[in-house]
């Protein structure tokens, strides 16, 4: 038969570089990736068998997995009489990988990062891993529909280039043959591969095999390796932590320990089993458009499909593991489970699970929620605006900066914001900008510094979308300080009674109305300032600053908002401004204030150019 030859692609070729060499430190691993690509072909062509027999029939075969050593030829085989490969399939999943954003991923990584090996696996590279170990790697595959006697051998070593031969195959799966380095014999070993089986995959549910001489009758026996038992299936009583982390490394391709998992069998009007796991790191790729999330569904221990996002919410797409259902039909779709009653009653306990869990962790282990928060937090604030039900347990996982933690760590609960609040204090207050220096440092910030008064930092970008859910905690409503507000007035010590010639600031008041004209809504006194000459805020009906910011980079059109200009009637230049006679030089300075304080509120102006050129005018008069 014609041998085609064809090109990795770019992608490709950076992983096959890595992986031949720069990962050495954990070999064993390729073993790992290959059973569990067995493990899934067999799990997919059970339920085609299932859900259609007369295209996909079993034919009483047992389905395993066969293990070969080969040590004479220095090759290790592993079959599988599972779904198997068409021409197609081997170009796709052995000649590209299908993920976007890894090539970008993979750029990034710097030369310590490039010699780890918990990069295999985290995009989807685990055949590749083969290469470690093998100077050449041939994949016999043939697909179960096939009527004829028609398969395709894939054959690479892992270079540039990989050739595809049509070849004659009677039975459907795949057999991958590794033809091993010399340095690499220690694999040619039975009871190094059992342990490491044993180690890795002893929980798969099929039964791995592996071909061994039985010296009492002098021939060849096949001895099954792991115990073929669905982990979640068990007693948890008799599952050990470790096997627990293993479990969660085959499920998600990960290979750092999870932070923390959850395992339940429930009863009632629906059972079904959850294994859920929480990831102890952000999955590179979380944020990518085309990233696959949910968890892998079973039918009554019959595997039913990968990723199956219907049973959590968007927020929760970083939680990884399986659900077993005993009253879904096996054949199940993925649009059949998005109008399933029984698939939102399943999704609102499997939410309430989790969040119940981390709430655990955040109350017994502070230390270990923050680093979930860390890592995880920016997503978790998505869940206001799409999980109202949950509002009350949501609100106590949040955690946020604020003046007194005086660090850009987001650790602080509201639980504990509530505990310190001031006796007169009637809301919870929070300040949006664009970075946690800008925010911590926001002349907004004065008056509460002064009055021993928390204010919540929010800084991330979604931060102010997210408050838009929020209207109270515990009864006490949040308020934006970019806004005016009434109960500030209420309780601060300063007041307008205490204005120095309250006649005289009027009257400025009136001329400064009159110099702004339309440029702003009002211009009035403040009392909130003690440092600052000038400040400018939203009216509290008016979109703020940072809602506009986030519309506008969606591509949103939003309203022309004017501000309030607030006036400091104590400050220093703002008295030395009412003495000037030269009504040229007052209106120069009042339009650089407004300036000012419109680029300390935006962190922008629309005419730079003109901010500039009245500013070097002033300089210039003083030099």
């Amino acid at each position: 038969m014609k041998k085609n030859s064809y090109n990795f692609k770019s992608e490709v070729k950076e992983v096959l570089n890595l992986m031949i060499n720069s990962l050495y430190s954990n070999k064993e691993i390729f073993i790992r990736e290959l059973i569990s690509n067995a493990s899934d072909a067999i799990d997919k062509f059970k339920f085609l068998s299932l859900s259609n027999p007369n295209t996909y029939n079993i034919d009483n075969d047992l389905l395993q997995i066969k293990i070969i050593i080969d040590k004479k030829n220095k090759l290790l085989k592993i079959i599988d009489n599972g779904i198997g490969m068409n021409k197609k399939d081997l170009i796709e999943n052995l000649g590209t990988i299908a993920k976007s954003g890894t090539k970008k991923f993979l750029q990034s990584l710097n030369e310590k990062e490039k010699t780890n090996n918990n990069l295999i696996g985290n995009f989807g590279v685990g055949f590749y891993s083969s290469f470690i170990v093998s100077e050449k790697v041939s994949v016999y595959t043939k697909l179960a529909n096939e009527k004829k006697n028609k398969g395709f051998l894939w054959e690479s070593n892992g270079t540039g280039e990989y050739y595809i031969t049509q070849i004659k195959k009677k039975t459907r799966g795949t057999k991958v043959v590794l033809h091993l380095k010399d340095k690499e014999s220690i694999f040619l070993e039975k009871w190094n591969i059992e342990n490491i089986i044993n180690k890795y995959s002893d929980h798969i549910s099929i039964p791995i095999k592996i071909k061994k001489k039985d010296k009492l009758n002098n021939k060849y026996i096949w001895k099954q390796i792991n115990k073929a038992k669905s982990i979640w299936t068990l007693d948890k009583k008799n599952i050990t932590k470790e096997k627990y982390i293993e479990f969660y490394k085959y499920l998600s391709k990960d290979n750092n320990d999870p932070l923390l998992w959850t395992h339940n069998k429930v009863e009632g009007n629906y059972e079904y089993i959850n294994l859920l796991y929480i990831p102890s790191k952000l999955p590179w790729d979380l944020w990518n458009k085309e990233h696959k999330h949910g968890l892998k569904l079973y039918v009554k221990r019959v595997y039913i499909m990968d990723d199956a996002e219907q049973f959590l919410p968007n927020y929760l797409r970083f939680i990884k593991g399986i659900i077993d259902s005993n009253d879904l039909p096996l054949n199940v779709s993925r649009e059949i489970l998005q109008n399933n009653e029984i698939t939102k009653t399943l999704k609102k306990s499997i939410t309430k699970k989790i969040l119940n869990m981390l709430l655990k962790l955040s109350i017994n282990d502070n230390k270990k929620y923050n680093i979930f928060w860390k890592q995880f937090g920016l997503i978790m604030k998505e869940s206001p605006a799409e999980d109202f039900d949950n509002k009350d347990l949501i609100l106590k996982l949040l955690r946020f900066s604020s003046i007194k933690t005086k660090s850009k760590k987001q650790t602080l609960s509201l639980e504990e914001y509530f505990k310190n609040i001031q006796p007169n204090q009637e809301k919870i207050y929070f300040i949006t900008s664009d970075n946690y220096i800008t925010a911590s440092n926001s002349p907004h910030l004065e008056i509460f510094k002064k009055n021993n008064i928390d204010v919540l930092l929010l800084y991330d970008r979604i931060d102010e979308w997210m408050m838009s859910y929020l209207h109270d905690f515990k009864g006490i409503p949040f308020q934006s300080i970019n806004k005016i507000d009434d109960s500030i007035n209420k309780m601060v010590s300063q007041k307008k009674s205490n204005i120095e010639n309250k006649q005289e600031i009027d009257m400025f008041i009136k001329k400064v109305k009159e110099i702004l004209k339309d440029k702003v809504k009002n211009v009035t006194i403040s009392n909130y300032l003690t440092k600052t000459p000038v400040i400018v805020r939203t009216d509290s009906k008016d979109m703020s600053t940072q809602m506009i910011k986030l519309f506008s980079a969606a591509g949103q059109k939003v309203p022309d908002i004017k501000y309030i200009f607030e006036i400091n009637p104590n400050h220093s230049l703002i008295k030395k401004l009412q003495n000037i006679k030269d009504e040229k030089k007052v209106e120069n300075y009042i339009k650089i204030l407004l300036d000012e304080a419109l680029l300390i509120e935006k962190g922008t102006l629309e005419n730079v150019h003109e901010f500039s050129e009245r500013l070097n005018n002033i300089l210039e008069e003083k030099i």
